[in-house]
């Protein structure tokens, strides 16, 4: 069973940064593939960075060249760093782990394992 618990969400303008976090209770290199999503209100949820065994990662078009997914192998932790932020970033974002080695991208039904959320407020 992985354990994943997500922080660093929060209230940012438009054009700042954030970094999220999402610490692992389990070994996650090479051994899960890992992502995060984000949902916004009355929307579905969807990807926005995924990192894949090797470390070969894949990011949403929208967040192309302003986020970078990272993983810490030391602390089992993932990151999300954000830069540039738009309002239509703000969503909850989720981090998740799948046993997969190759998830198809993007559908959240290929990762088993979730966390609670953290909150991101992008304000024009």
């Amino acid at each position: 069973q992985v354990q994943l618990a997500e922080s660093g969400g929060g209230s940012v303008q438009a054009g700042g940064s954030l970094r999220l976090s999402c610490a692992a209770s389990v070994y996650i290199h090479n051994i899960y593939s890992v992502a995060w999503f984000r949902q916004a209100p009355g929307k579905e949820r969807e990807g926005v960075a995924g990192l894949y065994f090797g470390g070969n990662t894949v990011y949403g078009d929208s967040v192309k060249g302003r986020f970078t997914i990272s993983l810490d192998n030391a602390k089992n932790t993932l990151y999300l760093q954000m830069n540039s932020l738009k309002p239509e970033d703000a969503a909850m974002y989720f981090c998740a782990a799948t046993p997969k080695r190759w998830p198809r991208w993007g559908l959240p039904g290929e990762y088993a394992y979730w966390g609670q959320g953290t909150q991101v407020t992008v304000s024009s």
